[in-house]
């Protein structure tokens, strides 16, 4: 490993906050604290990162998460380098976008999350999977997915600028610009206000 790299490691590892905090919306104590929750979640492992098991359990019990699809999709917006942990500084800068993601951060969050496939378009099969949860199925249907599939055209036809079947980062911008409603418009990503106030009031640092 080059020297460089190995300096910027051993800093890390000395004054994580330090190094972290200028790279994302929190104070510097707002970052200790956020790593003292990281260690305190990550105490009982070997890697010293937070799987995604325990990555859920944070999701579901701190930010009322309830979508397996959505969460797992978080779980991966927040792993940047694909290695199926969540490290230090990923949680950090994670959390920065999730709780304080500047309209861009958050459109561009939303859209990483139902992209399922990451292929930098929202498809029709993935529309299907992120809202199949989000309808209540009648006892009496024949086929419940039809409810789903006729969701599905309903959205494509509202948010598809280009008419080419399928969703780019740009038609989903240009549609939550004009309805920020539809931001979160293939399933609940992203906490309420009230979550996100009650998670930064519980951490232990000095304001």
């Amino acid at each position: 490993m080059p020297r460089r790299g190995i300096a910027k490691q051993r800093k890390m590892k000395a004054q994580p906050a330090e190094v972290i905090w200028r790279d994302t919306h929190f104070s510097k104590q707002e970052v200790e604290a956020l790593l003292k929750e990281f260690h305190r979640l990550t105490s009982k492992t070997k890697t010293e990162k937070l799987d995604r098991s325990k990555f859920r359990d944070v999701l579901h019990n701190v930010f009322n998460m309830t979508d397996d699809i959505v969460m797992d999709r978080v779980f991966r917006a927040f792993d940047k380098d694909n290695d199926s942990f969540i490290g230090m500084e990923e949680w950090v800068k994670g959390l920065s976008v999730f709780l304080r993601g500047s309209h861009e951060e958050e459109l561009k969050f939303c859209f990483d999350v139902y992209d399922m496939n990451s292929d930098g378009y929202i498809l029709r099969e993935e529309m299907f999977h992120l809202l199949k949860n989000s309808l209540v199925k009648q006892p009496t249907e024949e086929d419940p997915d039809e409810g789903v599939k006729d969701l599905v055209e309903i959205t494509l036809k509202k948010m598809d600028m280009d008419h080419d079947t399928r969703l780019s980062f740009t038609d989903f911008r240009q549609t939550v610009d004009s309805e920020p409603l539809l931001l979160e418009a293939f399933g609940k990503c992203l906490p309420d206000e009230k979550n996100k106030r009650a998670f930064m009031h519980s951490l232990d640092y000095k304001k």
